[in-house]
């Protein structure tokens, strides 16, 4: 099996790197089952002290593999496979999310639909001031229905919304302005504002730091853990309809949708 994602522990530092960047690191399956293993065995590792994701290439993620979902939506079992690409999706974003140490998202480039759900997965998020976010699921027929408890956490209501539901770019700039990236700097600039927070971070104890994570989550208004089991069947659902087939074969064929009146 090809490598899409390597993993490495250095001096307490785990690093998980998407590395599919000639398909601008969209996910697979065997992608995503890939990043949730690398991400299994680092939180097993007692030495680590806190996690980086990152990506290969000028593309962080464009979100899932719209070629391997085309090939779903035309599998003789299509309903089971959506259902199972949907919950090893949000097994993975579970992963990353309750990790006991700190993470950070190292964003070099743009973030699009499944890849904005693994970064909001993290602690903190990282960006250079050329890397954009964009939610573009309904134009496709789709939602982010398993991103969306993650956005709620991160971010207000209105926020979520916009993302949501207008499939516009949002920049690193602006979503810095409404907390959902913790830093914006030049390209240039990003290893060095990394390696920073790093430091930061590694002054804290270990033990406060999982107590403090632990207890973030607690805290949450909602159940995580519930919100994502629905999420896994509003996704599923959604891409059983005409509108994600017609959605994901225009994609494929370069042209412009054609939606049907909801009934």
């Amino acid at each position: 099996m090809e490598t899409f994602v390597k993993t490495s522990i250095d001096d307490g530092i785990g690093q998980v790197i998407l590395n599919r960047p000639e398909k601008r690191n969209a996910l697979t399956r065997d992608m995503i089952q890939q990043l949730e293993s690398g991400i299994d065995a680092l939180s097993k590792d007692q030495t680590i002290r806190v996690v980086v994701l990152k990506a290969e290439g000028s593309v962080f993620c464009a979100g899932m593999d719209l070629g391997e979902m085309q090939q779903r939506a035309n599998s003789e079992d299509g309903q089971a496979e959506w259902q199972k690409d949907s919950e090893v999706y949000a097994n993975c974003l579970q992963a990353i999310f309750e990790l006991k140490v700190p993470t950070i998202a190292v964003l070099q480039g743009p973030t699009l639909a499944g890849g904005v759900g693994m970064v909001l997965a993290c602690d903190f998020i990282l960006a250079a001031t050329e890397s954009f976010f964009m939610l573009p699921e309904p134009a496709r027929g789709i939602t982010a229905a398993i991103v969306t408890p993650f956005l709620n956490f991160r971010v207000a209501p209105g926020v979520a919304n916009h993302l949501l539901l207008s499939g516009e770019q949002m920049s690193a700039n602006r979503a810095s302005q409404v907390g959902l990236v913790y830093d914006v700097v030049s390209s240039a600039e990003l290893n060095a504002r990394t390696d920073k927070l790093i430091n930061a971070i590694l002054t804290g104890s270990p033990s406060a730091l999982a107590i403090t994570k632990s207890h973030l989550q607690d805290c949450l208004s909602y159940d995580l853990r519930k919100q994502l089991a629905q999420s896994i069947k509003v996704s599923a659902e959604a891409r059983e309809t005409e509108d994600a087939r017609e959605g994901l074969a225009a994609f494929i064929e370069k042209r412009s949708p054609t939606w049907k009146p909801k009934s």
